[in-house]
């Protein structure tokens, strides 16, 4: 087979990215090494950025999102017991954030793919990636007991932080910049009216808890709990009395409880690898950047990555220039330290620490009233919760 680009996975980055290439005319094979289903499985973020709305938008899919999605204009900052509201709008001059499931973004660019009879390749096993160092790179993989070459001009490691495309960079190519984080989220989903109209962050002694959504039946929330925890320590009734410890009294008279559809327990690291671009091949979304879940960046990041990377790609084409190609790289990093400082500072102010002890907790509370009741500061956090400008 030949194509312009190979595109190594099939998340929201990778079908986004194919999205954007057929808008403008340039071929793309997508391979990826699961199930449609088991992608649509996945459950992860629900807040858009501007920037990641308006790239729905130019690809064509997002009129469900529009249709179905529900504009925030704000969310709540629990501490010592009392709600704090960030006027995102206010404070931003008008911006929001849409809360939208990555599922049903998902689905969108599954449906639009597969209705315009592009090539998607799922269950393609042992893949592997070559020549990328040259003008002809090859994707090798397997599918039906047979093996499968694509030649192709580009590649893009839309394969997720475990995909084969940062692995096979050589050794010393690449820097990987890391923090585990001492603890993890447990989440869980069900088929209840949110507890609150926006989400709402707390900062309790108990530990950090989030209320979230994907609609207005369906709600998400999470527990911070130890690394040691699993799924199976957790009923869900001692999920919901957890919950309802760590909010206000009024949030708690407002929970609506019921069975989980789903809960999983997902550890927390912040992580970069540098460059993005390896010859002729780029890394894009979790290939290069995973952040803590505080804030909602991942997939906005993403997002971004694919912006650049269409774009140059793109440009490449149609000018025959490369210089969106040779920018690339250092275009997404200058975004995704931002997105890192973030994302790491949100959760060291709104997490327990196993050894910062007493103070930590005065500490992280002082912190969060000057937050609440500076303009200054109120700002700074809603510009970086909205999404920084490109």
């Amino acid at each position: 087979m030949r194509t312009q680009v190979a595109i190594i996975g099939a998340g929201p980055s990778g079908l986004l990215l194919g999205q954007l290439l057929h808008k403008a005319g340039i071929d793309a094979i997508v391979l990826e090494r699961q199930t449609g289903d088991y992608v649509l499985g996945r459950i992860r973020a629900g807040v858009l950025e501007q920037v990641s709305m308006d790239l729905l938008d130019e690809a064509g899919v997002g009129q469900r999102m529009h249709a179905e999605g529900l504009p925030h204009g704000g969310f709540d900052l629990l501490f010592q017991g009392m709600r704090h509201r960030i006027d995102m709008r206010v404070l931003t001059g008008g911006k929001q954030v849409m809360v939208y499931g990555q599922t049903e973004l998902t689905r969108d660019l599954m449906d639009a793919r597969q209705a315009t009879g592009l090539p998607t390749v799922y269950e393609a096993g042992n893949v592997t990636v070559h020549d990328f160092d040259t003008t002809k790179p090859l994707v090798r993989y397997e599918k039906d007991g047979q093996t499968h070459e694509i030649a192709c001009d580009f590649i893009a490691g839309c394969d997720g932080f475990h995909g084969v495309c940062r692995a096979s960079v050589p050794r010393g190519a690449v820097t990987e910049y890391e923090k585990v984080y001492p603890f993890g989220w447990l989440g869980l989903l069900s088929d209840t009216p949110p507890v609150h109209h926006e989400l709402i962050y707390a900062n309790s002694t108990r530990g950090f808890a989030l209320c979230s959504m994907r609609s207005a039946t369906r709600s998400r929330y999470y527990l911070q709990v130890p690394l040691s925890d699993r799924v199976e320590d957790w009923s869900d009734a001692a999920f919901w009395q957890e919950l309802r410890l760590r909010l206000d009294p009024q949030a708690r008279d407002q929970l609506v409880t019921g069975p989980s559809i789903e809960k999983s327990v997902a550890p927390l690291r912040s992580f970069v690898a540098e460059p993005m671009r390896f010859g002729r091949m780029f890394l894009a979304g979790d290939a290069a950047h995973i952040v803590p879940p505080t804030g909602a960046k991942g997939l906005n990041l993403a997002a971004t990555d694919v912006k650049y990377l269409a774009g140059a790609l793109t440009e490449f084409y149609a000018e025959r220039s490369e210089a969106g190609i040779h920018h690339y790289s250092d275009r997404c990093l200058r975004r995704i330290w931002k997105g890192e400082r973030f994302s790491w500072w949100f959760t060291s102010l709104m997490h327990r620490f196993p050894n910062d002890g007493a103070i930590g907790q005065k500490l992280q509370e002082a912190e969060l009233d000057y937050l609440v009741g500076s303009r200054a500061a109120s700002t700074v956090m809603a510009e970086n919760y909205v999404g920084l400008p490109l």
